[in-house]
């Protein structure tokens, strides 16, 4: 009986230890913004409408507005959609940026277009704008220059979409469109 209860003790013990190294490490939670969640209601009737503002190096910006259909209420938001393609796979990233971020983002592209990228640093430096959803506008220093960046979903590493330096105003413009849309 005591051997039982020892080799018993034993075996707990390396179960508990192997789920501890081995065991699932818990997953991030997706972020949502404000827009997705209004959307992702249950028991309403949901219509979703696209408006396209342009695209930028294949990433397109839309509008996208959500109308509760029962009980009328509407929101909108920003929409960004990227292809991405590798000789081994293609996907579609989105990102939901809400109304009321837009203009945080335009200022944040502002400064960097403004003040960050006139400057070089001798250290390297990240600069970024992220949205509730996740969503991620910034830049880093390279040895003389500075890399421009939009990320759409926040731990995928193939939504970045790089830019130059000439695509911001773009960039601005194209969201100064779509604010004056929303």
């Amino acid at each position: 009986m005591r051997k039982f209860t020892k080799l018993f003790f034993i075996i707990s013990i390396l179960l508990i230890a192997t789920n501890l190294c081995f065991g699932q490490t818990e997953t991030k939670a997706r972020e949502i913004s404000n827009a997705e969640k209004f959307s992702d209601k249950s028991g309403t009737l949901i219509q979703k409408e696209f408006i396209d503002v342009g695209d930028l190096k294949r990433c397109k910006i839309q509008i996208a507005k959500f109308t509760d259909l029962i009980s009328n209420q509407k929101t909108s938001a920003v929409r960004f959609e990227y292809a991405y393609i590798s000789s081994y796979s293609s996907d579609t990233k989105l990102a939901l940026l809400d109304a009321d971020e837009i203009d945080g983002l335009i200022k944040s592209l502002k400064l960097i277009q403004e003040k960050i990228i006139p400057t070089s640093s001798t250290n390297y430096t990240e600069v970024s704008f992220r949205s509730r959803s996740g969503f991620e506008a910034g830049c880093f220093s390279k040895k003389d220059s500075w890399s421009i960046y939009l990320k759409l979903e926040r731990y995928d590493s193939k939504s970045y979409v790089f830019l130059d330096k000439e695509d911001l105003p773009k960039l601005l413009q194209l969201l100064e469109n779509s604010k004056s849309k929303l």
